[in-house]
């Protein structure tokens, strides 16, 4: 029988420094065989409603997949609300993108085949990386191959009042008189387009934190725009998948980024 891989198994450069602040850092991790070709790579971003959650917490269930899949891994950290309210961990997230990729060669990936993932706001995080268009002011495009949402906010204003308000959202964007115009400036939904990369959005229609709705909208509205977009519902599925979702959800992940040819 063969054991689980373990984080251990895996080189590591940790906590490289890609901006000017302490928690502006990320991780490298690369698969355990040496590189023979350029790899794909995915930038890996945490949850935690903006304002907890760490990169650490990715590495067993997220990392480690695209690992054994042969992917370079940037695990990324970023500021939270405490340190900084919104639109800070998004401007976080665009620079470490834009490091990345800016060190592709360095750790020999593939810079046409980067893939952005992350769950609940750290998928909110990825799409924002991976659908902002190149004039915004919020900071650096990286070219991204393809987007896998897990369960992430797509509409932040939603999380802001109402039947949905959540009091992580308010944390991150507390009130002011302009907080509603912030939140579509932060929110993936206002960047619907034909040209974005490839998103599969991978959401439970028993969510209670982020409302299936939410995946269910953003793919629906991508798909009119002509955008290729999918949604994997996972029934019963609640904020955070069980290891055996997570075990069957996988093999249709890779499926998705081999339609793509980025495996």
């Amino acid at each position: 029988m063969t054991l689980p891989a373990s984080p251990a198994d895996f080189p590591i450069d940790a906590n490289i420094h890609y901006d000017r602040y302490p928690q502006t850092v990320l991780d490298v991790m690369q698969p355990r065989d040496p590189a023979l070709k350029d790899r794909p790579g995915v930038i890996v971003i945490h949850g935690g409603g903006w304002v907890n959650g760490n990169k650490e917490s990715m590495v067993e269930r997220f990392c480690v997949p695209f690992l054994e899949h042969g992917f370079v891994v940037a695990n990324v950290e970023y500021r939270l609300a405490a340190a900084a309210i919104a639109p800070a961990a998004v401007k976080d997230v665009l620079n470490a993108a834009k490091w990345f990729e800016d060190h592709a060669a360095q750790y020999k990936v593939d810079d046409r085949k980067i893939v952005v993932t992350g769950g609940s706001a750290g998928g909110h995080l990825a799409l924002m990386v991976g659908m902002l268009p190149k004039d915004n002011d919020l900071g650096p495009v990286t070219r991204i191959a393809a987007v896998v949402n897990f369960y992430g906010i797509t509409d932040v204003g939603d999380q802001l009042h109402g039947e949905h308000m959540r009091n992580y959202a308010v944390t991150w964007i507390p009130d002011f008189p302009e907080r509603m115009d912030l939140a579509k400036h932060l929110s993936p939904i206002t960047y619907v387009r034909k040209d974005v990369p490839p998103i599969l959005t991978l959401h439970g229609d028993a969510d209670q934190t982020v409302p299936y709705e939410h995946g269910v909208m953003l793919t629906d509205v991508l798909k009119k725009a002509g955008a290729k977009a999918e949604l994997i519902t996972v029934p019963g599925g609640k904020h955070g998948f069980t290891k055996p979702q997570m075990e069957e959800l996988w093999p249709q992940i890779f499926k998705f980024l081999k339609k793509y040819k980025i495996v």
